[in-house]
């Protein structure tokens, strides 16, 4: 993470005592304008600290287009139902979170050229991002370009990443909460689609199981690189507005987090070995928290 969350307090705490110097009263106009100056700047380093996080957390194309060069089959189980988008309407936090959702959903679709269901969960997206007054991102222009290069899955893969990346910065600008949750709901649910497919990855793939493995080894490399995207999130959220969601979700990310620590120790104490690879339960401890978190976000 290129900015330490111990910075990002750093900066919350000058923010409080810039807001209480400017609110003294000295009565003298240019000590009130150097206040606000300070004030200004304090929350410039604040707002580009948040953007830093979420620059170094993967971008809803990215998981899933890797899970796609792996060779392993799509798999229509692992994606959140679109007839739930109404269920999350009239709950913002839920129908952020699940914006974020079913963007993963549109990269893991566009990666396995899903023509006609991308349109559909691009149509989803269109739905939460008006009830959340964020339609610039998801407008009728934006979803007539996507249908034109329906074909092109690079150019698919960069237009769902630009509208996610304008609707966080849209949202960030007043409700940064929001924004985070966003990112929060794009990560988890590409997480979910990588530990699925491991986890449901057919025992008789192959004649030979080693053959099986050398597909399954890629994509628990995937998950397993995601440890540090896992810490960034849990920060990011505990630096925004602490609801009841939001604190559910902190409480098992730090769970999640130290499940990847433990496998990390445990892959540690195995390097040694030549003869190591990874199995079905490399991602035991991870997989059931992942799953966990991601039911409570869908729910």
């Amino acid at each position: 993470m290129k900015l330490k969350l111990s910075t990002l307090i750093i900066c919350l705490f000058s923010l409080v005592v810039l807001m209480s110097c400017g609110s003294s009263g000295s009565g003298e106009g240019d000590s009130d304008s150097t206040s606000v100056d300070k004030f200004g700047e304090a929350q410039r380093s604040l707002k580009e600290g948040i953007k830093d996080i979420t620059s170094n957390i993967p971008p809803p194309s990215e998981i899933p287009y890797k899970i796609m060069q792996t060779g392993a089959e799509y798999n229509q189980s692992l994606i959140n139902d679109r007839s739930r988008v109404m269920d999350y309407s009239a709950q913002p936090d839920k129908a952020v979170l699940n914006l974020g959702v079913y963007a993963a959903d549109i990269g893991y679709l566009c990666s396995y050229d899903k023509t006609q269901e991308s349109i559909d969960y691009m149509n989803a997206c269109k739905r939460l991002a008006d009830n959340l007054g964020i339609t610039g991102s998801f407008d009728p222009e934006y979803i007539k370009e996507f249908e034109r290069n329906i074909g092109n899955k690079d150019k698919l893969t960069a237009l769902l990443d630009k509208a996610i990346k304008e609707t966080r910065e849209k949202l960030g600008d007043s409700q940064r909460k929001l924004g985070a949750l966003l990112v929060t709901g794009s990560f988890m649910e590409s997480l979910y689609i990588a530990t699925g497919l491991v986890k449901s990855y057919p025992k008789d793939a192959f004649n030979n199981p080693k053959q099986r493995m050398s597909v399954l080894t890629d994509l628990i490399n995937t998950v397993l690189k995601q440890r540090a995207s896992v810490s960034d999130v849990t920060n990011m959220l505990g630096e925004v507005e602490q609801t009841e969601l939001i604190k559910l979700l902190v409480a098992d990310l730090k769970e999640l987090e130290k499940s990847y620590a433990a496998v990390a120790s445990e892959e540690q104490k195995k390097s040694n070995d030549p003869s190591r690879t990874y199995n079905d339960q490399t991602l035991a401890r991870i997989t059931p928290l992942v799953e966990k978190i991601r039911a409570n976000i869908v729910k």
